[in-house]
């Protein structure tokens, strides 16, 4: 099993950042280069507690489709999806927001498998881990981007 753990400061009350980070339409915005589209279950808004969404995306120049469900949710600190179908052996991403000094810490604990034992092993190393972790901070500037802004008006 292979984590990643990322923090991010944000200049933002915690609820506009928790509902930043559960928000399916900026989820599409900030992962534009990989054409990434919510096709079923919650396709747009806010995602909550118990639901779904399945995804198509390119990545590493194929189409694929990864299906996530909401399994908890307490507002506004964390909220944690899970793989229920796709291309992972599985995958974990807990999302968790504390206030720090008047700003929002978000924290991301990623934990991810991949299939095809030694070989997904050897792979995750040498590529997918840099890979997901550039994926899921291309996410959170765009969060904080948004999130900042909003703070300031």
């Amino acid at each position: 099993m292979s984590r990643i753990y990322l923090e991010t400061l944000i200049e933002a009350d915690i609820q506009t950042v928790f509902d930043l980070a559960r928000n399916i339409d900026l989820h599409q915005q900030s992962t534009s280069r990989t054409h990434e589209k919510a096709i079923a279950g919650r396709t747009s808004g806010l995602i909550e507690e118990n639901e779904t969404v399945t995804w198509r995306a390119k990545h590493l120049g194929v189409y694929q489709t990864l299906t996530t469900k909401i399994i908890s949710m307490e507002k506004p600190n964390q909220f944690t999806d899970e793989m229920q179908k796709g291309a992972f052996k599985s995958l974990h991403h807990q999302h968790i927001f504390k206030i720090v000094n008047d700003k929002t810490m978000m924290t991301d604990i990623f934990d991810f498998e991949s299939p095809l034992g030694i070989i997904g092993k050897i792979f995750n190393k040498l590529f997918l881990r840099n890979y997901l972790k550039k994926f899921l901070m291309e996410r959170n500037r765009l969060i904080k981007t948004i999130a900042e802004s909003k703070h300031r008006q």
